[in-house]
């Protein structure tokens, strides 16, 4: 059963967030407590192209599997490291179609909108990881491993051991892309 390993979040526009026992999701918003939280865009990126834009990034999630691959490489990552707010073991989140929801025991509910385009400030934090997490397959596309982001459906808490239910949209299924 795919499960919550992990939970975090940060007020302020930090690179990595801090890891609490439990968040607290607000519809349409995001995490409770979090700087990236806000019906429109929160990433100064964004802000900066056009702040009126909604928000597709209202909650970032990691699978822990990245955190072994990249351990594997030498990298030193743990759970709330690279920003994300849930931390993941079991689904393979990068393959899920765009508009899968995923539930919590709560009723949280999070709707996946696309993948994370991981930002420079990850190459600050560790040399090599950009490259590490933006890869090409062999016919030569980008791949993005930094996890997958999504907008709250319903609010709720979410805490570290939770199950998680994967629901599906209806097909045909939409490829994730980056937001």
């Amino acid at each position: 059963m795919p499960k919550v390993i992990a939970v975090s979040r940060s007020e302020a526009h930090t690179f990595s967030k801090s890891v609490v026992d439990s968040i607290t999701l607000i519809a349409g918003e995001g995490v409770e407590g979090d700087a990236h939280r806000g019906k429109t865009v929160k990433h100064r990126s964004r802000v900066k192209v056009d702040p009126t834009q909604p928000n597709l990034r209202q909650v970032h999630l990691i699978h822990s599997e990245l955190f072994q691959e990249l351990q594997e490489k030498g990298f030193q990552v743990e759970a709330a490291a690279l920003g994300e707010n849930i931390t993941t073991r079991g689904i393979d989140l990068l393959s899920l179609p765009k508009g899968t929801v995923l539930q919590f025991p709560s009723g949280a509910k999070i709707m996946i909108t696309g993948l994370r385009n991981p930002c420079p400030q990850i190459e600050a934090y560790q040399k090599g990881l950009l490259s590490a997490v933006l890869t090409k397959d062999s016919a030569g596309h980008v791949v993005r491993k930094a996890g997958v982001m999504g907008i709250v459906e319903n609010g709720g808490r979410v805490t570290c051991g939770d199950n998680i239910e994967i629901i599906y949209p209806e097909e045909p299924f939409e490829k994730l892309e980056r937001v």
